[in-house]
């Protein structure tokens, strides 16, 4: 591995228990510190306080969904510059096209495996500047 992933602060965002808990114990592994959250709403609320490295957020949530909250996030000047993954079941070039105009930085079709998530986070966490 080219980059080290250790204390990389990653923000997953997906309503279903089974994609946070796959993806945090693969990211844990990495040595990422790993925050997550169970819908935009939850994933604003905790953004401010662990001001994460890099996002994913699934696009099918209740309440708030994954355009909507990487536009909310985008918007925010403090948080327009953190790259934000968009994550779908659905691999269609409209969902992606969507993705773009709200300002996702990428897009993984689940499921996705370690290798994706590592790739995204090299690539986007890698060519920035890591805080801290």
């Amino acid at each position: 591995m080219s980059v080290s992933l250790d204390n990389v602060k990653v923000m997953i965002i997906d309503d279903s228990k089974t994609i946070r808990r796959t993806a945090e114990t693969l990211l844990a592994k990495a040595g990422c510190e790993v925050v997550t959250a169970v819908d935009g709403f939850d994933a604003l609320a905790k953004i401010a306080d662990t001001r994460p490295d890099i996002i994913f957020v699934d696009i099918m949530m209740p309440r708030l969904d994954g355009y909507q909250t990487c536009a909310l996030i985008k918007n925010n000047n403090e948080f327009k510059n953190t790259p934000v993954i968009m994550l779908s079941s659905r691999d269609g070039l409209f969902d992606k096209a969507k993705g773009r105009i709200v300002g996702s930085d990428e897009y993984l079709t689940k499921p996705f495996g370690k290798g994706e998530l590592m790739a995204a986070i090299e690539a986007h966490v890698g060519s920035s500047e890591v805080t801290e």
